[in-house]
């Protein structure tokens, strides 16, 4: 089975951090300047960074278990807290929801890669 090189997953996992963003600050009326989209991101995508250097994830960056577990962990929890620094502070409800985000699809690329490599292989 051929590996996935790791920038194309860098950038998947990235795409998700941004579009969760995206999302957020549209559904709160707030997507209005670049500045505040990236100040919300910005705490995310430290945590994406702890994550893939923690987690070695070049080294098997679209397994599910445990690159991307380890991935999404990271970027929740570190986003999670470091968020109060840049531009809001703590809700459980919040938690909650980029958690679920992050999980589906962070986690869910890599299944589905899984998936498409497994097919292709037989």
């Amino acid at each position: 089975m051929q590996k996935l090189p790791a920038w194309p997953a860098a950038v998947c996992d990235l795409v998700c951090v941004l579009v969760f963003t995206l999302v957020g600050t549209a559904s709160h009326a707030s997507a209005g300047s670049p500045g505040h989209v990236l100040a919300v991101a910005a705490p995310f995508l430290v945590g994406l960074a702890v994550g893939w250097l923690a987690a070695r994830a070049w080294r098997a960056p679209a397994q599910p278990w445990p690159t991307g577990v380890a991935v999404w962990v990271a970027t929740v929890v570190l986003g999670v807290m470091l968020r109060p620094l840049f531009t809001g502070g703590f809700a459980w409800t919040f938690t909650l929801v980029t958690a679920g985000f992050l999980a589906v699809t962070m986690i869910g690329w890599r299944l589905l890669a899984t998936v498409a490599r497994r097919r292709a292989a037989s």
